[in-house]
């Protein structure tokens, strides 16, 4: 009596209380149990913890196979918790027991319908699970026969050359623009990469998402370059000052790239590792005492 006076109102936490101290007299009375239990399962049910009421209906059920109150109440759980096929189950239990019962009738047709709506997007998640799948291993194909070597960042010191594409995605460096982006095929059969370009001596970035593996790194940079950047105060920054170099992190040498050449050109370097899906490339203003300060200590190899 405590628990439905707490219940009606609306104090669902004392109730649960009072209706687990009722229980806790391990009352003989079957029915009396279940009921408690039912009532139990209802407030835990308007507190939002439905798989604490569903065991209770469970144990109501139990205790008296025809309580209708409590299959209503475990399929209305199963319906929350999304177990729609059991949602099921509950329903045509109870609706043997009053085939006319409406809140059975019609938990029964919303689960189905949810069911059938989960079951199409399991269809369609596989399917579209199963093209990526197929678009990942042609890509990786397209990347193999050009001889480009990639390296996954692993989760221990050690750098591993992978003959998987596993996820490509940025690494280290993120901004609005380049997150997500990834190496994408073409229609023609072509890459295109995301490139991220560094400047260290200024410790700024530029990033071009979709870099087609047959253009020039000179092309880039006329683009880039062709209004000065706020953080070039010296405005030593222009195309034909530059000098382009990638890292071999595993020997710590550096190679010179040559402007002319295409992305595709310098990704097929015997020394050249993708690291997490997007070419690097360092930019230097030449013979400027940044630069040779940089490279004293490394190898370099030049053009």
């Amino acid at each position: 009596n405590e628990g439905n006076a707490y219940f009606r109102e609306k104090d669902y936490g004392r109730a649960v209380l009072s209706y687990s101290e009722g229980l806790r007299k391990s009352c003989e009375d079957a029915e009396l149990s279940a009921v408690l239990h039912t009532n139990r399962a209802a407030a835990n049910f308007h507190l939002g913890n439905y798989r604490s009421a569903l065991n209770d209906a469970i144990q109501a059920k139990k205790l008296k196979p025809t309580h209708l109150k409590a299959i209503i109440r475990g399929a209305l759980c199963h319906m929350e918790l999304k177990n729609f096929s059991e949602a099921i189950a509950w329903c045509e239990e109870g609706l043997q027991i009053d085939s006319q019962e409406k809140k059975l009738v019609e938990t029964r047709a919303k689960a189905d319908k949810l069911k059938r709506i989960e079951e199409r997007d399991a269809r369609k998640a596989k399917a579209m699970a199963r093209k990526e799948q197929r678009q990942k291993e042609t890509l990786l194909a397209a990347i193999k026969e050009r001889n480009i070597k990639l390296v996954l960042e692993p989760s221990n010191e050690e750098e591993e050359i992978s003959d998987s594409l596993a996820e490509i995605t940025l690494n280290g460096f993120h901004s609005d623009s380049a997150t997500g982006a990834k190496v994408h095929l073409d229609a023609d059969g072509s890459l295109s990469w995301p490139v991220l370009f560094l400047y260290p001596e200024h410790e700024q970035t530029d990033f071009i998402e979709a870099f087609h593996e047959n253009s020039r790194f000179i092309d880039h940079l006329m683009v880039m370059f062709a209004e000065l950047p706020p953080w070039d105060l010296e405005r030593k920054y222009l195309p034909s000052n530059l000098q382009l170099y990638f890292e071999d992190a595993e020997r710590e040498e550096l190679y010179e790239l040559n402007p002319e050449h295409t992305l595709l050109q310098v990704l097929q370097h015997q020394r050249y590792f993708v690291k997490a899906g997007t070419p690097t490339v360092l930019v230097f203003v030449k013979r400027s005492p940044f630069a040779k300060k940089y490279f004293t200590g490394k190898r370099v190899h030049r053009l």
